[in-house]
């Protein structure tokens, strides 16, 4: 019995690499001690389920020589020079710099701010800049605009030295996988030549920890899985997977791609316990502790780490921002801008501001302009900020000739289910009023216009009454499911006349109504957007003197925490919008095309990576796939390859390299939102380790010293081929003709025309100076402004056939569906007897959005500016811009106009996008 071998289990799947049951290995742990031990240590080892050799292994199976320690030290170096060189170039904003150091200034500022990412990365990225003395002042505004007071050579020193990180942890995991020495060299000098991660890790964004972050949490389950092997439950063992739960959450914590390194790993934990539970020789109770054991430190850890990191991310942002108009009212209340308390009951004769539930909770609103087209009549929108225009009073509707109730003497008449009122604008004494006209936006049969209609003394007409219908009320208010309570009672608002609901959506009106989101009446409305809620009543001259007074709940963290996920969610579904350089996923394997970061001074910085390690990995994946599935073939026909212990090796690491790599890269099929190239990093790291590992095994009948030259010529290769694209990454001189010629696929659309025809032409940039010159681009919403020098010292003859423009796809930084453009003022004020939309003065208001946290001022005619009176000539028909005060005594001498009753409400909604995405604020 001596000579028999048992049989293999069958093959598994694609993907998944034949671990035999009696191994339980994956990812693998292979250890060559192992089958020199006596059955007594096995059958020993067996009744725990996991094989012996563990006295004589490193830990998490990390066996390397002081020798390869010296080495790693000198590509750490080498890393270090590569990644940080010139690392203040340029020294302007470069691409999606614009949103993450502006996030960085909120932090500083502690002013709240929504971004579709988790903020581990963020928050260290603004440590650093806090560390260096950042103010927050500079605000990142666009693509090539100079640092000034920023330390943002420290805040892009934080991507650069996680990159450079990354390359020892490639190293020491393909060591821990048991390839050989010069494998894992060849992995780590591919990752360091690699264009794309080093130009991604020298400016301020969030995708080199990330893919530091991925590479961690590989390694550190590559070494807990061979603690697994050999010292189950031992201190090690609990160390590598305590470590890997928190590396776990840290990657989620950067991006949500991270989620696919947590399946990663879930994948192969599944697969370990499957293995376990079908080996006779392992007790349901070891199991069981296995399974506990893993919940907790690759589950419940990294959710603990991942809400730490929100919880740090509220702490810092304590007071109002430009994301508060993506939260709700209570959540709003937790920023520093509470709202004082307001009476519960609602009655006929209450004052009352009305919000809607659905739509970030804009206000019912209407100010002293009326509708272009349609019936002529005064508008009517949902407005986001508090002011005297969203007041309206409450009238009793009940009865023929619309006798008013007294409601100053007579009993109080509370608001109940099924009670027919009107509401009457108090600013114009105008009734809200619908009728058979359909709206200015919404031009369809089932929605009617809404306006304010009426004047002074006119009681109005059957148009302007309105059924209450109660949806529901708050648990803890049972009166509030029976009448009308503020904040505790969501209701709808039926027209007596045409069955249509008072409804509102995220559609705009044009800038005749500012741009504020339009109300109508729908008839086939969804009932979400129909629900409105009492957000403040005045008291009731019948109240009694300590009637009930509510205001907003105060969430706690998991409420907040939850609230922020569903809009994390939600915005990030709805990035749908088409960028100049956005890709698709099957494009990235075969680096189709690249993304123009910057592009200034005859100099660009452009995102594409190094060819020969790209499309080297890329033949890699396909390689396996094809090999894998042949030999699945064969194993069909009757051949017994996978009783080969040298190929069930590699196909055991390769197979978890190709997981890794499928379960980064497949899911963004499924996505139909914004992608770029740089979605593809964690990804190309695991091609990267898969095509180390193809040469490991295609060279493992090679003698030491043929294998090394071979790995040698392969990473000249690479230094050679990183060189050639080099300037590119760095913001680096170049001439035309050199950019052309590496221009090696068409779509590779470099700026080669901004450089200069010869190496004597070029000029050195000055640091942190613009010279004078035009600005290409720059349009809100289109591309970023690109600066033209208008007379470089010298000029360089040009054929007359060379186009010389900047292309038309200019650097142009993501999308942020939460970046907030500063807002015009627009006060709201009586009409003149002239003109309904002019004051005295001749100005055109309407209801006030102030931003920047200036006040609303109204400039004398002898004290405006030049640009402020080019902007009264060009926008004839919208709001006239007030002048820019830059001194305390200047603002003296302005008087404050009418104007909200909150400027800090206004101030903290600073641009909502989804009510102000288009504007032109400059």
């Amino acid at each position: 019995m001596s000579g028999f071998r048992a049989r293999r289990p069958t093959t598994p799947p694609l993907g998944l690499s034949n671990v035999a049951p009696s191994s339980h290995r994956y990812p693998p742990s292979l250890s060559r001690k192992d089958d020199l031990l006596d059955a007594d240590a096995r059958r020993q080892a067996a009744s725990k389920g996991y094989g012996p050799g563990h006295k004589n292994m490193a830990s998490g199976g990390v066996d390397v020589t002081s020798a390869e320690w010296k080495l790693l030290v000198v590509v750490l170096i080498v890393a270090t020079l590569v990644r940080l060189f010139r690392i203040s170039q340029p020294g302007s904003v470069v691409f999606d710099e614009v949103h993450f150091g502006k996030f960085a200034g909120r932090y500083i500022k502690t002013r709240y701010f929504v971004d579709v990412h988790p903020p581990l990365a963020k928050l260290l990225i603004t440590a650093a800049a806090f560390l260096c003395g950042f103010d927050g002042d500079f605000d990142f505004k666009d693509i090539g605009k100079d640092f000034v007071n920023t330390p943002y050579v420290a805040m892009r020193l934080v991507p650069a030295v996680l990159g450079v990180a990354t390359i020892p942890v490639a190293y020491l995991t393909l060591r821990a996988l048991d390839c050989k020495a010069s494998t894992a060299l060849l992995a780590s000098l591919f990752l360091t030549f690699e264009n794309g991660l080093i130009t991604q890790s020298r400016h301020i964004l969030l995708d080199s920890p990330l893919v530091f972050f991925t590479a961690l949490t590989i390694f550190l389950f590559v070494g807990f899985s061979n603690e697994d092997r050999h010292r189950p439950f031992s201190e090690w063992w609990w160390a590598w997977l305590v470590l890997t739960g928190l590396s776990l959450g840290a990657v989620v914590s950067c991006k949500w791609v991270g989620l696919f390194t947590i399946t990663t790993v879930g994948v192969c934990t599944i697969l370990r316990l499957w293995l376990l539970l079908g080996d006779t020789h392992v007790s349901i109770r070891t199991w069981t502790r296995h399974f506990f054991a893993r919940t907790l430190c690759l589950i419940l850890v990294p959710i603990l780490f991942y809400m730490t990191m929100f919880e740090i991310h509220f702490m810092i942002l304590g007071s109002s921002g430009d994301g508060d108009a993506f939260m709700s009212s209570e959540f709003r209340q937790t920023l520093g801008r509470g709202m004082p308390n307001t009476y519960a009951d609602v009655a006929i004769g209450s004052e009352v501001t009305i919000r809607h539930v659905n739509t970030q909770g804009g206000y019912l609103h209407s100010h002293p302009h009326n509708y272009p087209g349609g019936s002529g009549q005064q508008q009517v929108t949902l407005y986001p900020h508090r002011d005297e225009n969203n007041i309206w009073l409450v009238l009793n509707a009940t009865k023929d000739d619309y006798p008013q109730y007294d409601y100053v003497h007579q009993p109080i008449e509370y608001i109940k289910d099924g009670s027919r009122i009107k509401l009457r604008h108090i600013v114009t004494d105008k009734a809200l009023h619908t009728h058979d006209v359909r709206p200015p936006v919404s031009d369809v049969d089932f929605q009617n216009e809404v306006s304010a209609y009426g004047m002074t003394g006119f009681s109005g007409d059957l148009n302007d009454d309105w059924i209450v219908e109660i949806e529901k009320g708050d648990s803890s208010d049972r009166e509030s499911s029976k009448r009308v309570r503020s904040l505790r009672t969501y209701f709808k608002l039926r027209h007596l006349m045409t069955g249509c609901y008072l409804f509102s959506h995220t559609v705009k009106l044009p800038e005749w109504a500012y741009d504020q989101q339009e109300v109508t009446c729908n008839k086939q409305a969804v009932k979400a957007n129909t629900l409105w809620y009492v957000e403040t009543a005045s008291k009731h001259p019948q109240l009694p003197p300590k009637a009930a007074m509510v205001n907003y709940k105060i969430p706690g963290f998991l409420a907040k925490f939850w609230e922020l996920q569903h809009v994390m969610w939600t915005t990030n579904s709805k990035l749908t919008d088409r960028h100049v350089y956005d890709s698709r996923p099957w494009s990235w394997p075969i680096l189709r095309r690249g993304i123009n970061f910057w592009v200034k001074d005859h100099r660009q910085i452009y995102l594409i990576g190094n060819p020969f390690v790209w499309w080297l990995s890329t033949a890699s994946v396909i390689a396996y796939v094809v090999v894998r599935g042949f030999l699945i073939l064969r194993a069909k026909r009757g051949y017994k390859d996978f009783e080969n212990t040298k190929l069930v090796k590699y196909d055991t690491l390769c197979g978890f390299l190709f997981t890794g790599y499928a379960l980064h890269y497949l899911p963004f099929f499924l996505m139909s939102r914004q992608l770029f190239l740089h979605h593809y990093f964690p990804a190309l790291y695991f091609a990267i380790l898969l095509s180390s590992v193809v040469f490991d095994f295609v060279t493992s009948t090679l003698r030491p010293r043929i294998r090394l030259q071979v790995a040698c010529v392969l990473i000249i290769i690479a230094v050679l081929t990183y060189d050639k694209f080099s300037p590119l990454a760095y913001g680096n001189a170049w001439t035309r003709t050199k950019c052309k010629n590496a221009q090696w696929l068409k779509n590779w659309d470099f700026a080669c025309n901004e450089y200069y025809d010869a190496v004597t032409s070029i000029q050195a940039p000055t640091a942190n100076k613009t010279l004078p010159g035009a600005t290409i681009g720059g349009e809100p919403g289109g591309r970023a402004a690109v600066v033209v020098d208008d007379a470089p010292e010298f000029v360089p003859p040009v054929d007359a056939e060379t186009n010389t423009m900047v292309p038309l796809g200019a650097p142009e930084p993501g999308h942020d569906i939460f970046a907030q453009p500063e807002v015009k003022e627009a006060k709201s004020v009586p009409q003149s007897a002239s003109d309904p939309n002019l004051t005295e003065d001749g100005e055109r208001v309407v209801s006030v959005v102030s931003m920047g946290g200036a006040k609303a001022h109204q400039a004398s005619d002898d004290t405006a500016t030049p640009p402020e009176q080019e902007r009264e000539h060009e926008s004839e028909t919208l709001v006239a811009e007030q002048a820019t005060i830059a001194t305390e005594g200047e603002r003296d001498a302005y008087h404050k106009t009418e104007g909200p009753l909150d400027q800090a409400e206004a101030l903290a909604n600073e641009a909502a996008q989804e009510l102000y995405p288009d504007d032109d604020f400059a």
